[in-house]
């Protein structure tokens, strides 16, 4: 099993920020998680929000406590709300239902971390995500981990 680095989040934050403005996106904020929850590395556009950081913090903390990418939990909350609004009681408010939540796998299909971004549509942080992983070499999980 291999671990994330500073560098490996440095590296996948500055990539999804270079899709997005490849893709002429809203600023974004991104944040990179290690496996436990922890934050590695954050960072956010000059005219992001000021509610950004905790909305990419909580897609990327909600992937890792339920083991599933954020696309997935807010499928899930469409079709029961009562348990995403139990959820978000339970952690504090760390998990967000919206896509741009995308878990991080090793090549041996471990979950090493997980990335969130808010900013855009959730569809199009999710691109990011996605691709910033991929590119950086890791393998991006935004469903079930099977």
């Amino acid at each position: 099993m291999s671990s994330l680095t500073l560098i490996n989040a440095s590296n996948i934050i500055d990539t999804a920020l270079e899709e997005a403005r490849k893709n002429k996106l809203a600023p974004l904020a991104v944040a990179v998680l290690d496996a436990g929850g922890h934050l590695i590395a954050f960072k956010r556009e000059d005219g992001a929000g000021i509610a950004r950081f905790d909305i990419a913090f909580g897609k990327a903390w909600g992937s890792l406590g339920m083991g599933f990418g954020s696309s997935e939990l807010t499928r899930r909350s469409q079709k029961n709300p009562q348990f995403i609004n139990t959820l978000t009681t339970i952690s504090q408010g760390r998990m967000v239902p919206s896509p741009g939540g995308v878990l991080i796998l090793d090549h041996e299909k471990v979950i090493i971390g997980a990335i969130g971004i808010s900013g855009d549509i959730g569809e199009n942080d999710e691109i990011c995500a996605v691709s910033a992983i991929e590119e950086n070499g890791f393998i991006a999980a935004n469903g079930i981990v099977s």
